[in-house]
């Protein structure tokens, strides 16, 4: 019993000490895999002085990030006497920026002269900026057209104080100031304030001739308005490409505004003959009522005639008297109108 017992506690011994070495077995075979697949990049990280651990780029493994890529940043920052980190360098990409940009925009900017450090640099590139591009303009300033292609006009269009339009294009100048990249304004905002700039220019000239004698004016009048405050760009220069005259605005507001004058006189003198109209009829009206009245009066003649016989008022003979002159009266009245009308003939 005490031999069986004895086994036993061997066998299981043995079983542990299996398992254990297996599993050191499997453990040295997964480092040596890993090692393998990041020794070359070890090897060329210790040629190039960068001096990156082998465990810690294993870690980077386990980490899933690209290390290969982070590998060859760190190497191009090194060999270019830039500064940054590794660690910098995967922060970075784990934040999901571009470390690949970011590393060609410091070493840009080293090789320039212009300030940039690795957290400006990141910080411009996840606030969704080119800061490679930024760099690049910094160095190689461009060129911006006034308007834009984008804005579907090809021209800014503006009225001198004499009334002729004028339509102006611009180019302007500019290169990335990086102090203010963040939180600066873009193109836009630039291609705005310019555009503003000329129509104020042109409006406060008194005439169109003196812009176009001296198109140099407007530039001048726009670079001192300061418009790249507040911007991610430094204005270097406004240039004057074209400049058209176009139609006498002036002129066209002035005959528009004569017109319209004239409707509203006509319709002044429509609306006096309407109530000359009105008040025409309303004197018909009470002519006709004023007739109603004296038809009426004219009735009540015989009545009261016929009432003054009864009552002896008025005798037979002074009634006939008074039918003779009406008679005469009738008479005379009508050889009256008839010579009236007969002396235009005669004449």
């Amino acid at each position: 019993m005490n031999a069986l017992l004895v086994l036993a506690e061997m066998d299981v011994t043995a079983a542990i000490i299996i398992g254990g070495v297996l599993l050191a077995v499997l453990f040295a075979v997964l480092l040596l895999v890993l090692a393998y697949n990041v020794f070359g990049l070890w090897f060329q990280a210790m040629m190039s002085g960068a001096h990156i651990g082998i465990l810690e780029l294993i870690a980077m493994r386990f980490r899933k990030v690209d290390v290969r890529r982070l590998v060859l940043n760190r190497i191009r920052l090194v060999k270019s006497s830039v500064e940054g980190t590794l660690k910098q360098l995967e922060s970075h990409y784990l934040s999901g920026g571009d470390v690949d940009r970011v590393t060609l925009a410091l070493i840009a900017a080293d090789r320039a002269g212009i300030e940039l450090d690795f957290n400006k640099a990141a910080a411009i590139d996840l606030a969704g900026r080119d800061v490679l591009d930024a760099v690049q303009t910094s160095v190689l300033p461009k060129v911006i057209d006034v308007p834009s292609a984008n804005s579907g006009r090809t021209t800014i269009d503006a009225v001198a104080g004499n009334g002729i339009q004028l339509s102006v294009r611009a180019r302007v100048t500019v290169r990335t100031n990086i102090a203010t990249l963040i939180g600066g304004a873009t193109e836009e905002t630039i291609i705005a304030r310019v555009g503003e700039g000329i129509v104020s220019a042109i409006g406060s000239s008194p005439t169109h001739l003196l812009v176009l004698e001296n198109p140099d004016k407007i530039s001048k009048a726009v670079l001192g308005k300061g418009l790249d405050a507040g911007t991610a760009y430094e204005i270097l220069s406004i240039d004057i490409a074209d400049v058209d005259v176009g139609e006498n605005i002036g002129a066209k507001l002035k005959a528009e505004q004569a017109e319209a004058d004239k409707r509203m006189a006509q319709a002044e003198a429509e609306k006096r003959r309407a109530m000359a109209v009105a008040h025409e009829q309303e004197m018909k009206a009470k002519v006709q009522e004023n007739r109603a009245l004296v038809v009426l009066a004219e009735a009540e003649v015989p009545n009261a005639l016929a009432q003054a016989l009864r009552s002896g008022r008025v005798g037979v003979m002074d009634y006939y008297n008074m039918q003779n002159v009406q008679s005469d009266t009738a008479m005379r009245a009508s050889i009256a109108g008839e010579t009236k009308a007969a002396l235009p003939s005669q004449s």
